[in-house]
């Protein structure tokens, strides 16, 4: 089975846990049988995994998520990179060449593309094996998953079937109505556009060239900021006459706010905190190295991050992104390929950040032309190599790296470190990359 997740979106109405670079989907919230808290990517990879182990996966994704999802799902996933956010279409488009002439996938195989952060159980996925066996039958060029809807919702699109069939053909769609709409529409047998669909890999990739002059994928991916940005519904959906839609009748939310996100919740807490017997309906999720006290709350969420902190009721939650947007800050946290940075803090001439390296993993061999830095190992093992000579580094261990100096430091263990940053213009466009050269002797 070949599945495309769609990874797109910044997640601010999850601020401060989420921002421009870590999106809702890389956050560790979701506790596992064994006591280890896993994001909605993880989740979904890992429920992918256990429904087929054979499971061919692709996200689709944005360049500044690729650190992220090697760091928390390894380098096995396939990855097609947007250069530019164009909607689903394009990025489907993309995903569909990228399988076939980068992963050599056959025109004849299933391809189903679905979100990558819904909350679901174990029966959606092989809901999704069924609904990519439906399309190599060839029925029909187009199979949607319909969601059976569990409330009239102003949130999503509908899928209007035919009959009340388990596999059905489409009769129409209709766009996000309001309630009142949304309950007639429940009423003659709707279901919610989930944007979960399968397809014969030739079938996009015919749509595709009949919409876009390319001739393969490299081709493809450079013309891609180019390209018009329109949806997969607008673009294809709702102009195919051989679609049909498979009923799924299980857990199925779309977890796009801090209210329906702490619903799901195992615990209150997550992190330090405490709470006295006056606190109802009350969520924390607190990622600083801090303690955080609340007293006589209900119906609140409270999250702390390097990003900030937000105190809010958890209905009024769900407009937190004006706010978000006016605020002008820098990223504070990010996971990299090789690990993650949290800044603590930030001076006019001076930047100091906490840098944690997985084990085996290490920076790119670099220079800066506008700053100096100095790195104190605080736990952990592994060897730096500065101007090409190689030295042994442990807790305690100072060093320091002046302005064009090449540097890099590797991690054998888990390897955490405090990177100062010292200049008057520090930016993360002062970087030169080099191949790493160790001198002799």
């Amino acid at each position: 089975m070949n599945i495309v997740l769609l990874s797109g979106g910044s997640g601010k109405r999850l601020w401060p846990l989420s921002n421009d670079i870590r999106s809702k989907q890389f956050i560790k919230i979701f506790k596992r049988e064994d006591g280890v808290y896993e994001s909605m990517v993880q989740r979904v990879y890992r429920q992918i995994k256990e429904a087929d182990p054979q499971a061919e996966v692709t996200i689709a994704t944005s360049k500044t998520q690729v650190s992220a999802i090697h760091n928390q799902l390894g380098d096995a996933v396939g990855i097609s990179v947007e250069p530019a956010r164009r909607d689903t279409f394009p990025a489907i488009a993309l995903a569909t060449a990228y399988l076939h002439d980068v992963r050599g996938i056959s025109p004849e195989e299933a391809v189903v593309v679905c979100p990558v952060d819904p909350y679901v159980n174990g029966d959606y996925f092989e809901a999704i094996c069924r609904l990519g066996e439906q399309a190599e039958k060839g029925e029909a060029n187009l199979v949607l998953m319909g969601i059976a809807p569990s409330y009239p919702s102003e949130k999503y699109g509908y899928i209007i079937p035919a009959d009340m069939g388990e596999i059905s053909a489409v009769k129409t769609f209709k766009e996000k109505p309001d309630e009142e709409t949304a309950r007639r529409y429940i009423a003659e047998g709707a279901l919610w556009n989930g944007g979960v669909f399968a397809y014969k890999l030739k079938y996009v990739l015919e749509k595709a060239h009949e919409k876009i002059d390319f001739t393969d994928y490299q081709d493809l991916y450079d013309k891609y900021e180019s390209l018009q940005k329109i949806s997969f519904d607008y673009a294809v959906a709702e102009q195919e006459k051989k679609i049909q839609v498979m009923r799924f009748n299980g857990q199925w939310k779309d977890l796009g706010t801090w209210n329906t996100l702490t619903e799901e919740m195992s615990e209150p807490v997550i992190g330090q905190a405490l709470y006295n017997d006056s606190c109802e309906n009350l969520s924390i999720i607190n990622e600083l190295n801090v303690p955080v006290l609340c007293m006589g709350l209900k119906n609140v969420v409270v999250s702390a991050s390097a990003e900030g902190i937000l105190v809010s009721d958890k209905e009024q939650s769900s407009y937190i992104k004006p706010y978000v947007d006016s605020i002008e800050q820098r990223v504070m946290f990010a996971e990299k390929s090789w690990g993650s940075f949290m800044i603590l803090d930030v001076e006019e001439e001076s930047l100091t950040i906490k840098v944690t390296l997985n084990p085996g993993h290490g920076m790119n061999y670099h220079s800066h032309d506008l700053r100096d830095e100095v790195w104190t190992v605080i736990e952990g093992r592994g060897y730096a190599v500065v101007d090409g000579r190689r030295q042994m580094v442990e807790p305690g261990t100072v060093i320091r790296m002046p302005a064009g100096c090449r540097h890099t430091i590797q991690a054998e263990t888990e390897l955490k470190v405090i990177e100062v940053q010292l200049g008057h213009d520090i930016s993360v466009h002062d970087k030169h990359k080099y191949p790493l050269e160790l001198s002799e002797g």
